[in-house]
């Protein structure tokens, strides 16, 4: 282990060595956390990746080759889903990400159950935490907003209602394989609303409709996607921050 002995008055040496690290409790030469700064008034902090600040989409690209991928940027800052135009994603992959993100069903309320306000965050673009209006709009449970779709039921229904802003923190970490075998499954946390609906949740393998998770690839990077299911979703404020190992030197 590399030791800097620049911060020993710091701490102590004569203490107990923490079997997880190699340190002594309180060890004056472990390496100090990144100084982070903060956003203010909902701006991103200093280290996040900015990926859709109301300005611009040339971060995005469409997912399928045959479709175009032109969403809106409204006057207010965000950007809807053009129904029938597809999914979009990121151009960069990611691992370990924190996601902040808002998401806003439509004011005009149409149809019922999957059929409204629904689309979808994918994760690695595969792996989705559900989008949807479930304000006084039940579905199956599997399927409701903060849902990792089609397997896992959020703790809470937290969706505001028609025409609100609604917030996600997502804390996602990707999975890890090893001679062609999952060693460590993806998992996942996410806030809606200051309310946890998903808590440090095992995903069994990528999303898919109406059937078990189909063979993942062997990858622990991928794009974050954003699904065009038909409905006038808008999505502002996003923006990651790639998690890395706590004991890092910056």
């Amino acid at each position: 282990m590399n030791r800097s002995h620049e911060n020993e008055h710091l701490g102590f040496s004569d203490t107990p060595v923490l079997p997880d690290s190699g340190y002594t409790v309180h060890d004056g030469t472990r390496p100090q956390p990144k100084v982070v700064t903060p956003g203010s008034d909902g701006s991103p902090p200093a280290d996040a990746t900015v990926l859709f600040d109301g300005t611009s989409l040339e971060s995005w690209e469409p997912v399928r080759e045959n479709e175009t991928g032109r969403w809106k940027i409204l006057e207010d800052g965000s950007m809807e889903v053009v129904p029938s135009e597809g999914d979009i994603q990121t151009r960069k992959s990611f691992g370990d990400i924190q996601l902040h993100l808002e998401f806003r069903c439509p004011v005009k309320i149409k149809g019922n159950g999957q059929g409204r306000g629904n689309s979808g965050v994918f994760l690695m673009g595969r792996y989705e935490i559900q989008v949807l209006d479930n304000f006084q709009n039940p579905t199956y449970s599997d399927g409701t907003v903060g849902a990792i779709y089609g397997q896992t039921p959020p703790l809470a229904n937290a969706v505001r209602q028609p025409g609100e802003w609604n917030l996600y923190e997502i804390f996602w970490e990707a999975p890890v394989f090893e001679n062609g075998e999952r060693i460590k499954a993806a998992k996942v946390t996410a806030i809606l609303n200051g309310i946890v609906v998903q808590h440090a949740t095992e995903l069994q393998g990528p999303t898919i409709n109406k059937a078990l998770p189909p063979e993942e690839p062997q990858e622990s990077t991928g794009p974050l996607r954003l699904q065009d299911h038909g409905d006038l979703v808008r999505f502002r404020n996003i923006w990651v921050r790639r998690l890395g190992q706590r004991d890092e030197l910056f």
